[in-house]
């Protein structure tokens, strides 16, 4: 099976503050294990806070335009045909912003993870998701700090 990363139906993004478009690609190649998705980036839109993944390991690939990337090591201004890859752990923590006054286009690989934890170091706040499949949402999904955590019985007769 086969795509064109540029052909075919875009999900536009809307008011999101993250992608002006997207198209994801794993779902319609039949992937079970790897994850893609081709980001169309507007100026001035970043794409997801700065964070990284206990599970999965992503790459990403620069099509078009001049993306800034944030990493552990700092920041750096990428060009068409750059590749970074964001190892698991504290190590890969990422995000990427469109600092330039033109589109970025950029593709996203990821290994698949489920369930999946990821940490966002700026806002102190840890996810964790599951039950994930191609063409549904995430079944279960949760968004907290350490500091709001219950207790292991809390609830439990």
């Amino acid at each position: 099976m086969s795509v064109n990363v540029f052909d075919g139906v875009w999900d536009e993004g809307g008011d999101d503050p993250r992608a002006s478009r997207e198209r994801v690609l794993g779902g319609l190649l039949g992937a079970a294990r790897w994850g893609a998705t081709v980001y169309e980036l507007l100026p001035g839109r970043t794409l997801w806070p700065y964070h990284w993944h206990v599970g999965e390991e992503e790459w990403l690939l620069v099509l078009a335009g001049t993306p800034t990337l944030r990493t552990p090591d700092g920041e750096r201004v990428l060009r068409p045909w750059d590749v970074a890859v964001f190892v698991r752990g504290p190590d890969g923590a990422h995000q990427v912003r469109n600092d330039a006054g033109e589109a970025v286009l950029l593709v996203m690989l990821s290994s698949i993870s489920d369930p999946e934890i990821s940490v966002y170091p700026d806002s102190g706040k840890i996810g964790a998701s599951g039950g994930w499949s191609w063409g549904d949402d995430v079944r279960v999904r949760l968004r907290n700090r350490p500091e709001a955590n219950l207790d292991y019985y809390d609830g439990e007769p």
